[in-house]
C-alpha cells in the first residue's frame, strides 16, 4: 500500500511539473534603463529607499499573503537572509494583496511568530512612492536578484529555482 501510495504521489508532483511553465533565469544583468527603484515605507512605518542597499546583492521577492507558494519561498529566503546577512545580503518583501489590512495582518504574524534575525523588511504595493526597473507584476511570487553594482541579475516568476539559490551564492562572492 505504502508502495502505490509513493507511486501515486510522484506520479502527481510529476503531472503537476510538467504542467507549471519553465521560466529562464538569467544569469547576466537583465537589460535595463536604469537601477530599479523601491521607495516607500515598511511595515512599521519607516522609510525604505533600495538605494540605501547599494553595494550588498539584494533579492526582492513580490508576493500574497495567501500564496502558499510564496509562503515556502519566504521560509526558505528567511532562512537564507538569517545566515547571509552578514555577507552584504538583504531580502526585501512586497506584499502585493489589493489590500492594506491583509497586507498589515500578514506583517502583524510575521512580526509575532519569526525569529527577529530572520525579519527583513516587508513594504506593501500600496505604499510605494516609486517601483521601477521590475516590469509588470500582476501575481505573486516573482524574485529578483539585484547584485551589489545594481545590476538586475534575476527575475524569477514562481518558485526560486535551485539555480537561483546557486546563482544567489555567486553573486554574494563577487
Amino acid at each position: 500500500m505504502k508502495k502505490q501510495l509513493c507511486l501515486a504521489l510522484a506520479f502527481g508532483v510529476s503531472t503537476f511539473l510538467s504542467q507549471v511553465p519553465a521560466y529562464s533565469a538569467q544569469t547576466k544583468p537583465i537589460a535595463q534603463t536604469a537601477q530599479p527603484k523601491l521607495i516607500g515605507s515598511d511595515s512599521n512605518g519607516g522609510k525604505f529607499d533600495l538605494k540605501n542597499y547599494a553595494g550588498k546583492t539584494v533579492l526582492v521577492s513580490f508576493y500574497g499573503a495567501a500564496c502558499t507558494v510564496c509562503e515556502r519561498d519566504l521560509k526558505l529566503m528567511r532562512e537564507f537572509y538569517r545566515d547571509n546577512a552578514a555577507k552584504k545580503f538583504v531580502l526585501v518583501g512586497v506584499n502585493i494583496d489589493k489590500t492594506k489590512s491583509d497586507f498589515e495582518t500578514y506583517a502583524k504574524i510575521v512580526a509575532l511568530s519569526t525569529p527577529k534575525n530572520q525579519q527583513f523588511p516587508l513594504l506593501w504595493r500600496g505604499n510605494l512612492s516609486s517601483l521601477e526597473g521590475f516590469g509588470t507584476i500582476t501575481t505573486g511570487p516573482v524574485h529578483f536578484v539585484i547584485n551589489s553594482k545594481g545590476d538586475l541579475l534575476l527575475r524569477r516568476d514562481g518558485t526560486f529555482k535551485g539555480e537561483d539559490w546557486d546563482n544567489l551564492w555567486e553573486s554574494l562572492s563577487q
